[in-house]
């Protein structure tokens, strides 16, 4: 009894429930990460389970909730806005304009006819329409980074996520106030009063926002370690300040603002995009489950069929034939149109627009507003939790599906093992010739034009370019690869590579050799500063390596068999051997760093660099199912 009561004070307790809510969140983007499952669908249900233990309601007040709600997805838009570079749209800008003009303006038709199913007045039909058109950063960013689908279909649904966001609240405002006006000229007026002052405000605060900013930075006139914090405090003020000039304009001039210091060429903003990346995070995953905890899932359930067909004609009919018609005339294939016809997942910002439009019009209702009815009032009871069964139904089935779809469609893989080399030298040449030949995908840049034509002369995909330039990082089609390995003869540039695709790789897939010794003290970065592991076991620097191509050494594959095993490879090839790649029976490819310390069991295939034998003694090993060398190309 005691023991009850001591665990019902603590989980009303406020400390405990915010603590609860950081915890949970965390730990379920940490689970959706080991057991690659969408984000979004356990953070929802932590939200569910949660509202068994402890009523939010009591603990944090609506009128405080909704504007901390609104205030993180300002965050989070200005962080998709970050991330928006004009250089992805050359090649689909006009998909992603038809998507958030017609495809929008279709969503919202169809979505306030299906609507009816649920609703019994037209104008909340027309209200949750409008709020529906919204997709948004926090559901599709985090299913893009699952899926890793190709650069051009991962463009246009960043951007389309991102910018539809601020048109669908803006769209929820134009309802609401045609709702709240008395006759129709009068509402059709304020319509296009308000849409003309949304873009105005939108436009010419976020773009002066952004201006201000980067002027203040490249004049030095911020320190470094406010750059973060002055960049957010500007982020919320220019929200705020843009919805008390029109409400819900906010969050287009957040996205403009973002946009713009992302398209700017006077200062680098990586750092920035940094620091809203892992704040982003934070918010979302603290976000859904306080939103879902505020609900119980019985509630949604008592919508009955009528939500489960709307649901259904959101998925199967508003989204396909929006994207089918926005599509028309585009340069994107069958293939590319399906995928996005099967993407479009509701997030957090879906819910937060629906509880401020709910809390709005009963406002309106409670002082008497006579364009408010009953009808609507009784309506508006089941805009919130149709929202709620809009966001469960479309994350987890776009959650569950697009995945496997993308793969089906060849337009993503679950888990890409190719490489991205920074160098074409001989030696890279070499090694990226056995993987190509193991089935793995490769892709080499280099400055050196000489060693882009001798990697073009062995079918070497390469691409003669900077590896620390904006083109390699942005421009590069690194469908199937998922490594990115630096070996030019420069330590530093392998450090500076490393560094620059930290954004697109994870840190456990960047690698780069290790510094010389001489110049290991003066260049070689710090066990803090450095985001890459070194490649290769020993003392493997360029130098080294080097030496052992003059000698003779060759890259070898090589497979391991009862009758040969590892023992039997060393024994062969002695101690001088670098092991690089093994390949396991499962196509499973690992790198061999300092850190692999179990022997390559019998069945796996090694591609290792091994002194060039006499021809009599290096015919392949008995009962060695492959035994190759990369032939020698200068």
């Amino acid at each position: 009894m005691v023991t009850e009561i001591i665990v019902d004070q603590l989980l009303q307790s406020p400390s405990v429930y915010l603590t609860s809510l950081f915890v949970l969140g965390i730990t379920a983007q940490w689970l959706a990460w080991r057991f690659r499952v969408p984000a979004i669908l356990l953070l929802l249900g932590f939200g569910f389970a949660a509202n068994n233990f402890v009523d939010p309601t009591q603990i944090i007040d609506s009128e405080l909730l909704f504007p901390l709600v609104s205030l993180s997805v300002a965050v989070i838009l200005f962080d998709g806005g970050l991330s928006l570079s004009f250089s992805e749209l050359k090649t689909s800008s006009l998909v992603v304009t038809r998507l958030v003009t017609v495809g929008c303006a279709i969503s919202w038709i169809l979505g306030t006819l299906a609507a009816r199913l649920v609703f019994d007045s037209w104008w909340i039909s027309c209200l949750a329409g409008a709020i529906y058109t919204v997709t948004g950063p926090t559901v599709v960013g985090p299913l893009l980074r699952h899926i890793r689908p190709n650069p051009n279909i991962s463009s246009i649904a960043k951007w389309e996520g991102i910018v539809i966001d601020p048109i669908g609240a803006l769209l929820a405002v134009l309802v609401s106030t045609a709702i709240a006006s008395s006759n129709f000229m009068q509402a059709t007026w304020e319509i296009v009063v308000s849409l003309s002052a949304a873009l105005a405000i939108s436009s010419v605060v976020g773009i002066t926002v952004a201006m201000c900013l980067v002027f203040m930075i490249r004049k030095h006139l911020i320190p470094d370690y406010l750059q973060n914090p002055i960049v957010l405090m500007s982020v919320l003020a220019s929200y705020t300040v843009s919805n008390l000039m029109l409400p819900e304009s906010g969050l287009g001039t957040v996205t403009v603002l973002g946009i713009a210091m992302a398209n700017q060429k006077s200062i680098s903003v990586s750092h920035l995009i940094e620091f809203k990346e892992n704040l982003g995070v934070l918010l979302i995953s603290v976000l859904f489950i306080l939103m879902a905890s505020r609900y119980e899932f019985a509630t949604l359930l008592k919508l009955g069929t009528p939500a489960v067909l709307f649901l259904l004609l959101m998925i199967f009919v508003v989204r396909p034939l929006s994207v089918a018609v926005s599509t028309i005339g585009t340069s994107i294939n069958w293939k590319e149109r399906l995928f996005l016809a099967f993407l479009a997942p509701r997030g957090i910002v879906a819910a937060a627009v629906a509880s401020v439009f709910a809390l709005e019009l009963r406002h309106l209702a409670h002082e008497g507003h006579s364009s408010v009815t009953n009808q609507m009032i009784g309506d508006l009871d089941k805009l919130v939790p149709l929202t709620f069964v809009v966001i469960v139904g479309t994350v987890a089935f776009y959650g569950l599906l697009a995945g496997p779809l993308a793969r089906y469609l060849k337009i993503s893989e679950r888990d890409p093992q190719g490489f991205l080399f920074g160098g074409a030298d001989y030696l890279v040449r070499s090694i990226a010739a056995a993987l190509q030949k193991e089935g793995f995908r490769v892709l080499l840049v280099d400055t050196n034009y000489d060693n882009i034509r001798a990697a073009r002369m062995q079918n070497l995909p390469a691409t003669n370019a900077s590896i620390l330039s904006d083109f390699a990082r942005e421009e590069l089609d690194l469908a199937g690869i998922g490594r990115f390995v630096a070996m030019t003869a420069n330590d530093q540039v392998n450090r500076l590579a490393t560094l620059e695709f930290k954004d697109v790789f994870e840190t456990s897939d960047l690698f780069q050799l290790k510094p010389d010794a001489s110049e290991k003290h003066r260049k070689a970065p710090s066990q803090q500063l450095k985001r890459s592991r070194y490649i290769f076991k020993g003392g493997t620097t360029h130098r080294l390596l080097d030496d052992l191509v003059e000698k003779g050494f060759v890259v070898k594959t090589t497979r391991l068999t009862p009758e040969f095993p590892y023992a039997s490879f060393q024994e062969k090839y002695g101690p001088e051997a670098v092991l690089m790649f093994i390949i396991s029976e499962t196509r499973k490819l690992e790198i061999c760093t300092d850190e692999t310390t179990a022997e390559p069991p019998v069945g796996a295939t090694l591609i290792a660099l091994v002194p060039k034998l006499e021809k009599n003694a290096g015919t392949s090993p008995p009962g060695s199912s492959s035994s190759t060398e990369t032939p020698s190309v200068s």
